[in-house]
């Protein structure tokens, strides 16, 4: 993988089997377009945030919950030749009315600092405004603390920078995270065996001093990440 489509929206809860339905119906038309693939995960543990938070990204209304999602590709010029013909499918008929709101849907494309890992059961998805010129500090974080995440039980870790994030008219990337001038979007995620397991992840790294020494010299702020759990609905592979 060499590309990522990522993506955050807000669905009512009522509306879940019918958003997992137009996605199940989506995926074998960007299959054949090149998509190696496609996961949709339903907010499962996404906590409020002080400043930022998933929910206020996508606006999300008391009924409605936030899906975070993400499509992969071989190469930039993969996703862009898929969207410009998935528009056009005579497959991507969809008779229901919409699952979700499209003008609040945040989106983007994305290059991939680091991928390592298989996929698993359970994401943790993130995402953060990093300085433009600190990318290969951000790297050199990244690098550092993956080890010690698949020693606390991750399967797959991805870290992702912005490449083709467009400014939207009600929500954007650069909304969700309060992202400066001099900042780009970092769209991220990693994956567990279970919830269980990332639960129990969670109270390692926390308590671990090799991530308390790591934590003390981050390269973005933290206080304006915006992160949660999340429970794929959706998990398909080509």
């Amino acid at each position: 993988m060499s590309y990522v489509d990522g993506f955050l929206l807000a669905v009512p809860k009522v509306n879940k089997d019918a958003y997992r339905r137009m996605a199940a119906m989506a995926w074998p038309i960007f299959r054949d377009l090149g998509a190696l693939r496609h996961v949709e995960a339903w907010a499962d543990d996404v906590p409020d945030g002080k400043v930022t938070d998933f929910r206020r990204a996508v606006q999300a209304k008391e009924d409605e919950t936030v899906v975070f999602s993400w499509i992969e590709y071989p190469s930039r010029e993969a996703r862009d030749e898929a969207n410009k013909k998935i528009m056009t499918d005579e497959r991507m008929q969809w008779k229901e009315e919409m699952p979700f709101d499209g003008k609040r849907m945040v989106y983007g494309g994305f290059r991939p600092l680091y991928d390592k890992g298989e996929g698993a059961k359970y994401v943790d998805g993130f995402v953060c405004a990093v300085q433009k010129d600190r990318k290969d500090e951000y790297k050199k974080h990244v690098e550092e603390c993956a080890p010690l995440f698949k020693e606390f039980g991750v399967t797959r870790m991805v870290e992702c920078w912005e490449d083709d994030v467009p400014d939207g008219k009600v929500t954007d990337f650069r909304r969700a995270v309060q992202a400066k001038d001099d900042e780009v979007i970092v769209f991220s995620w990693m994956e567990y065996p279970s919830k269980e397991a990332r639960d129990a992840a969670g109270k390692k790294i926390m308590s671990d001093p090799r991530m308390q020494a790591i934590g003390k010299k981050m390269p973005f702020d933290g206080k304006r990440m915006i992160y949660g759990g999340f429970a794929p609905i959706l998990d398909e592979k080509n």
